[in-house]
């Protein structure tokens, strides 16, 4: 971010969602880097910004303005609005050329032709239509971006709740490819994750296909045959549950029942199981949305002191920017009964494989040990113990920042999708969070970055569709989703919030809106749900 000339923040509002992200962003614009936001929404944090540690500042309100160029497309229309800029980026190439990086091209990827004949072949007026942006404006960024020598483009759930989410995410890299800002200083591509072990809970190979170099190697360290079969995603281990597939449902932390989709099958699912068991800190609505028999496993807290046999311990945890440093509690425990997650999870294993070739009660009394068996199986990881001593912990190597392509080609590839088909006269509801919450728990009722006060059964919407729906901010109104398998889902009693959104689309909190999202309205080839992306008809109460 120190070196960015510019940087696009689509598909992601860091006011509320990752606030550290905020003071990033503050210090690039007030040495002159530009910042293009694309969001139907307008987000105040994302408009102007005062640092909360910056005293004076706070004292007299001296905000410093963020967005220098702030677009409002339609929901669901981030694909048309940088394909628009893509084709613009072509159409002068032709014209002027030294616009792309034909040297980084040439080199470093492959597919170009053929997307480029994708792009060019693109009509304007789909893309102005379906983006929700004038010509102008799209054509106002592609200068921006073309006039800028090193990029970020950053991106959060606002881009993979979608149907067409992997699309999505594989043209912002179609985007950063053509100019070569990839594998250099102040430019790639910068996924946000607000929960640091979202990202450190993949790189150990918690997923449910791991690779098989992982498995292979797993299978020499611990001599064991690791299974082949892939496993199951959120979505799918939700109708697993439900036939009766699978019976037990353990939970490491989190908050399944409320975060997840589809909620009337959701509960119903948990409730099929035999058993289910909560690992947690705190109690929440998944504890009382249980299985035939349940427990629940309180745990020591990240803040709270972790003393073993070998004295306090510290576990790790891994953020976006792919840092690895320690953390350890310092609070005393609100019980001296608590267990930490690894020895409860050691204690699970010993009591299930007695006769095993590990010494789990060993490896529990000195976390070190454990983090000797993670550098054993994953070579990024060598070292493991004594990379964390340093300040700051250390950073795990990404192939792409060293222009490594790890493709079947060898080289970064352009991906060439067709625009997704989007044709209906129903609103286009985004779910998000308020600014008192974290994930799905409510700390309020306030959200003072909207305006709203002691209230979170709102739905934002454009000016002229209350007009139309006959809506006043004081109606009360059902919301009523079109999911495929045509099965209704509602919810009701939401009051309708005047604000700065597109007509046609529309925005509420989650979880009080995951009942509209079908089970089955997934991403293609990704399997996340399509919260930002829910067909919906609004009805006065």
């Amino acid at each position: 971010f120190n070196h960015a000339d510019l940087v696009l923040v689509i598909g992601q509002n860091p006011g509320t969602n990752h606030p550290r992200m905020l003071a990033e962003l503050q210090t690039a614009a007030k040495r002159g880097c530009k910042i293009l936001t694309f969001n139907p929404l307008i987000e105040s944090g994302l408009k102007a910004f005062v640092h909360p540690q910056d005293v004076p500042a706070m004292l007299t309100n001296k905000k410093t303005s963020l967005s220098t160029h702030y677009y409002q497309g339609l929901v669901g229309g981030d694909l048309a609005a940088l394909r628009g800029i893509i084709k613009y980026i072509f159409e002068q190439e032709d014209i002027k050329g030294n616009i792309l990086d034909k040297e980084f091209i040439a080199d470093h990827c492959s597919g170009f032709d053929e997307y480029k004949k994708t792009v060019l072949q693109e009509d304007w007026k789909q893309l102005i239509q379906q983006s929700g942006l004038t010509k102008d404006q799209l054509i106002e960024a592609a200068e921006v971006y073309i006039n800028s020598e090193r990029v970020i483009c950053c991106w959060a759930m606002g881009l993979t709740q979608h149907r067409h989410g992997v699309a999505n995410i594989q043209e912002v890299i179609n985007l950063l490819l053509l100019r070569g800002n990839m594998g250099r200083p102040g430019a790639g591509a910068c996924p946000v994750r607000g929960h640091s072990n979202v990202q450190g809970d993949r790189t150990v190979g918690i997923t449910e296909f791991p690779k098989e170099e992982f498995l292979t190697q797993l299978e020499k360290i611990f001599n064991f045959k690791a299974p082949r079969q892939h496993g199951l995603s959120a979505t799918h281990s939700i109708k697993a549950m439900a036939k009766g597939e699978a019976k037990i449902f353990f939970g490491m932390g989190g908050n399944f029942a409320a975060a997840t989709p589809d909620t009337e099958l959701t509960y119903q699912a948990l409730q099929q199981c035999i058993l289910t068991v909560h690992v947690s800190t705190h109690l929440n609505r998944s504890h009382v949305i249980h299985g035939k028999k349940a427990l629940i496993l309180p745990c020591l807290g990240r803040s709270e002191l972790d003393i073993q046999e070998t004295g306090p311990q510290a576990v790790t945890v891994e953020d976006s920017m792919s840092m690895v440093h320690a953390s350890q509690g310092s609070n005393l425990p609100a019980s001296t009964s608590l267990k930490s997650e690894p020895a409860i999870v050691a204690g699970i294993a010993r009591a299930l494989l007695p006769d095993g070739s590990l010494n789990w009660d060993e490896l529990i009394s000195d976390y070190d040990l454990i983090r000797e068996q993670i550098a054993l199986v994953l070579p990024a990881f060598e070292g493991y113990n004594e990379k964390i001593k340093v300040k700051g912990g250390f950073r795990l190597e990404n192939s792409a920042s060293l222009r490594q392509w790890k493709t079947s080609t060898g080289k970064a590839r352009f991906m060439a999708n067709e625009l997704p088909i989007i044709q209906s006269d129903k609103i286009r509801l985004m779910t998000l969070r308020s600014h008192d919450q974290y994930n799905t728990t409510i700390y309020g009722n306030d959200d003072r970055y909207r305006g709203i006060k002691n209230e979170r059964r709102v739905i934002f919407l454009n000016k002229e569709d209350m007009i139309q729906l006959g809506l006043t901010e004081q109606s009360r109104v059902k919301l009523t989703s079109f999911a495929q398998d045509d099965k209704e889902r509602m919810v009701e009693n939401f009051r309708p919030v005047e604000y700065d959104i597109p007509k046609g689309c529309a925005a509420a909190y989650f979880p009080e809106t995951n009942p509209l999202v079908g089970i089955d309205e997934i991403a293609e080839r990704s399997f996340t749900p399509m919260s930002k992306f829910i067909l919906i008809e609004i009805q006065k109460h």
